[in-house]
């Protein structure tokens, strides 16, 4: 009967320990527990305004003068003279003295032409004077109609012939001398040097290339996308031409110069298919003051945007807002995504121009979403995060028991 009693007895501790832990867990207070709803997607968003602008149509080019001429000598002889800025990139205004040829053979050659001349004049009066006594003679003798060979009149348009020959020999040499002085036919730098002091030239020798710098010129392809969004002048147009800004980096700053797009060549390029829009720019090198805020050089390679037609109410947004399939996200009032669909008026570098789908007051998501779908919450930037709920633990909860252990550990740290 002992025995017995001994073996009931660890059964009966283990019973007995079972109901105070059970006891326990029914006696302690019940903790609330959090539940975190999972907050909307964060998209940032843009809200579409109508405007009123001028289209942009971007082109490159190199800048080049509007005039370049090789200057060619037009008498032969020895340079005695040039001007000090007779050098590359020596800048000249228009009738400046480039150069000058030995003049001493020319100037022999007019003073003879006006010898020449001279005696030409005076064959000239002799005859007259002979024509003028054989006509009084032929009258106070009242012989009839006087004949032309009786006037002298051979002989004085011989004469005459002889004298105007003469004054051309003067005109001709007196230009042959004034060609010994070569100077600038218009204002601008040499920009090669072909001759140099004490040099024997012949005619139509080349003695330099001279570049205009009054206005220089850009050349801008245009393809036929481009067109349709620009005015191009007419060949009548005088005034009024499609502004142009220039953009270079020049010592690593970047600088902007105004033009101004005055025609197009009017042909296809048949390589390329694009026509070529001209650009001109007055006074590049700020030689009438300060036209320019930097030197625009010739040779330098710019960007430009050329002034378009003018659109109203329609909206611009950045490209990447723009989906493949050319759609938009907006979001509705109720924070969800719609899908809308848009017109593109233009594509920009960094932005698109919509004409068609959009309304002022959209918000048009900016946010790039890998799997947006439509009437898919989401959050703007100032929403309040979701509120945190509270239930109650389930009484078999390990958790529960878990978040007890924590208070308990906590509060007796902090005694």
């Amino acid at each position: 009967m002992a025995f017995k009693k001994r073996a009931l007895l660890p059964p009966l501790i283990i019973l007995i320990a079972i109901a105070l832990v059970v006891l326990l867990m029914s006696l302690r207070p019940q903790i609330p527990m959090r539940s975190m709803e999972r907050p909307a997607v964060l998209v940032e968003v843009q809200e579409a305004q109508p405007e009123n602008i001028n289209m942009i149509v971007a082109g490159q080019g190199n800048v080049q003068p509007k005039h370049t001429t090789n200057l060619v000598a037009q008498v032969s002889g020895q340079i005695v003279e040039i001007s000090p800025n007779f050098q590359n990139g020596g800048f000249f205004n228009e009738g400046d003295v480039l150069l000058r040829i030995d003049p001493q053979d020319y100037e022999v050659a007019l003073q003879s032409a006006k010898a020449n001349l001279a005696q030409a004049k005076a064959a000239l009066a002799e005859e007259s004077a002979r024509a003028q006594v054989a006509r009084e003679e032929w009258e106070s003798l009242e012989l009839g109609e006087i004949p032309a060979l009786g006037l002298r009149e051979p002989q004085v348009a011989s004469a005459v012939a002889a004298m105007q020959s003469a004054e051309a020999a003067v005109a001709k040499a007196q230009r042959d001398l004034d060609r010994t002085v070569i100077r600038a036919p218009f204002a601008g730098l040499l920009s090669n040097k072909n001759v140099d002091l004490g040099q024997f030239i012949n005619v139509s020798s080349q003695i330099g290339q001279l570049m205009g710098t009054e206005t220089a010129e850009i050349r801008v392809p245009l393809s036929d996308r481009d067109l349709a969004f620009l005015n191009l002048p007419s060949t009548e147009q005088t005034d009024n031409f499609p502004r142009v800004q220039l953009r270079s980096e020049v010592a690593g700053v970047t600088h902007t110069w105004q033009g101004n797009l005055v025609r197009s060549e009017g042909v296809l390029d048949s390589n390329s298919r694009v026509i070529y829009g001209v650009v001109e720019v007055k006074d590049p090198y700020n030689r009438n003051g300060d036209t320019h805020p930097e030197i625009l050089r010739f040779g330098r390679f710019v960007a430009l945007d050329i002034e378009g037609l003018f659109v109203e109410n329609v909206f611009r947004i950045p490209r990447y807002a723009l989906t493949a399939d050319g759609n938009v996200w907006l979001v509705d009032e109720d924070r969800r995504l719609q899908r809308q669909h848009v017109e593109v008026l233009r594509a920009e570098e960094n932005a698109v121009v919509i004409n068609e789908g959009l309304k002022a007051g959209d918000q048009v998501v900016l946010t790039q979403l890998a799997n947006a779908l439509p009437s898919m919450k989401v959050r703007l930037p100032g929403d309040p995060l979701p509120q945190q709920m509270e239930r109650k633990p389930d009484e078999n909860s390990k958790d529960a028991v878990g978040d007890e252990d924590a208070d308990q550990t906590a509060n007796t740290n902090k005694e």
